[in-house]
Parts: structure tokens; C-alpha cells; sequence
């Protein structure tokens, strides 16, 4: 199974370094996929949640271990035309990111091609966790490796 580390937290948030570079970097070098904020603006590339906060080079998003979740419409338009692996959300149940997985919205019903958004949100038998989904987008990814191994 797939797992994503929300904005490279791999052991619980971590506001002060959720999408930085080096942490996102990180978290792939444990071999998990990252999720990252993504902005365009005037001309340059940002990470960050709520304001592009880190300039980054196109490079760095061409990281097959991303997974990129477009903030404003230049991003997803750029990303898009860029073959860059992102897609679009707000508190929508599912969308579809470009590579064709269905991203879920916490608590929303999952499929096979689906990735499980924030199953911490939820309450986890830890003897009896299962998902029907092809990944998990999570912030305590460390955790989820060591229960689904």
C-alpha cells in the first residue's frame, strides 16, 4: 500500500516545517510519496498551505514521489500541462488527480484506485486496521508503515 506523507509529516503535524523543502525531501528519502501544497505565482514556483511560503524550482515537482495538491488555478493549469502528478481540492467528497487516483475526502467511502485522506481522523482499531484503497495520505506516516507491515 502507498503512503503519502501529509506535506512530508511523517509523526504528527508540524506546522513549522509542513511543506519545506528539505522535510518534504526527507520523507521520501524514508521511501514514503509526499503530499505538497503548490502555487504559481507571477512567473514562480511556492510551497505552503495557506500562502506560497517556499520558492522551489519546476524540478523539484517532477519528484515521482509527489503528490501535488494544486492551491490557486495558474498551479493546476501549469502542473497539468507540465505532466506533473497534481490535482484540485477543497471539501470536495472526491476528485481525481491527474494520474487517475481517486483522492478522498476523511471519512468518504473508498475503492480500490482510491487514496484514504487523514484516516486518523477516524477512529482505528489498531488490532484490526484495513484499507480497501490503493494508498493513505497521512500525517503520521511512520505509524501507518509500522501497523500495515
Amino acid at each position: 500500500m502507498k503512503i503519502i506523507a501529509h506535506r512530508g509529516n511523517i509523526n504528527g503535524p508540524n506546522p513549522k516545517m509542513e511543506n519545506k523543502p528539505e522535510y518534504v525531501l526527507n520523507s521520501i528519502s524514508l521511501g514514503f510519496d509526499a503530499e505538497v501544497d503548490v502555487w504559481f505565482v507571477k512567473d514562480s514556483w511556492f510551497l505552503g498551505h495557506d500562502t506560497p511560503d517556499y520558492k522551489i524550482d519546476v524540478g523539484f515537482l517532477k519528484n515521482k514521489k509527489l503528490w501535488c495538491h494544486a492551491k490557486n488555478l495558474d498551479a493546476l493549469v501549469k502542473m497539468k500541462e507540465l505532466n506533473i502528478h497534481c490535482f484540485w481540492h477543497q471539501k470536495d467528497d472526491y476528485t481525481l488527480t491527474s494520474m487517475g487516483y481517486v483522492w478522498v475526502y476523511p471519512g468518504k467511502k473508498l475503492s480500490r484506485n482510491s487514496i484514504c485522506v487523514m484516516p486518523e481522523l477516524e477512529s482505528l482499531d489498531k488490532q484490526n486496521i484495513e484499507f480497501d484503497c490503493f494508498g493513505i495520505c497521512t500525517d503520521r506516516a511512520s505509524l501507518f508503515k509500522e501497523l500495515l507491515n
